[in-house]
């Protein structure tokens, strides 16, 4: 009885970590690591989208002011579009500018879609209508 006694005295009096402590410690770092990464990656590609998304959005009303301030034209397929910022915010942005007479003959209104890309891909559109006055 002695003899065991010694044993668990000479274990309770060894302080310190064991290695598979230290083990698990750092498994759970890890784990809170990867976590924390992933959601710092979502929120970066959120802000860039948003960020895409209101500077087309800005764009599209832009456009349509400066069709609606254009003269109308009658039977017109599209308008021109307004020059797009050269800053880099604008970087591979364009719009394209479509017209469709809602009826036939042209009476004097215009339904106005703009669509906005960057890069080949659509982003936003935007529909709105032009009247001759």
């Amino acid at each position: 009885m002695r003899f065991w006694q010694k044993i668990m005295n000479i274990y309770r009096r060894e302080s310190g970590i064991t290695f598979m402590e230290t083990v698990i410690a750092l498994a759970i770092l890890g784990t809170v690591s990867v976590c924390f990464l992933h959601g710092l990656t979502t929120a970066s590609k959120s802000v860039f989208i948003t960020d895409e998304h209101s500077t087309a959005e800005s764009l599209a009303q832009s456009q349509m002011a400066w069709v609606k301030d254009a003269s109308y034209s009658y039977n017109a397929t599209s308008y021109s579009a307004a020059p797009i910022p050269g800053g880099k915010d604008y970087r591979q942005y364009s719009a394209t500018v479509l017209a469709e007479p809602l009826h036939t003959p042209d009476d004097g209104l215009q339904k106005i879609t703009i669509t906005i890309e960057r890069s080949g891909k659509g982003i936003f559109n935007l529909a709105g209508y032009k009247v001759n006055r």
